[in-house]
């Protein structure tokens, strides 16, 4: 069993554990499985096969989990753990008008 925010910060999905966490507290990380979208708990279980989805600041990603990494996994092979479906970049500043 891998908690989520364990997982998102050992992908590099998120740069910190804390991050991970604060982004689930708030309602911008969502699991997506066989009983639909539920916005995630950082201390809940992720399973190979769900897809993940997350919104930052500045982009909205989502993927599908393929492996859960046991320890923290080197920089280039992170991405052997999931898959991107979907990026989509957001820019911050798109619904300022001066």
């Amino acid at each position: 069993m891998t908690r989520l925010d364990i997982f998102l910060k050992n992908t590099g999905l998120i740069k910190q554990r804390s991050e991970a966490k604060r982004a689930c507290d708030d309602g911008r990380v969502v699991l997506i499985g066989s009983e639909g979208e539920k916005t995630a708990k950082a201390s809940q279980a992720v399973h190979v096969g769900e897809r993940v989805r997350i919104e930052t600041t500045t982009r909205r990603i989502e993927v599908e989990v393929l492996d859960l990494p046991e320890r923290t996994p080197a920089k280039r092979d992170r991405q052997r753990f999931y898959r991107i479906l979907s990026e989509e970049r957001i820019d911050p500043f798109a619904d300022l008008s001066f």
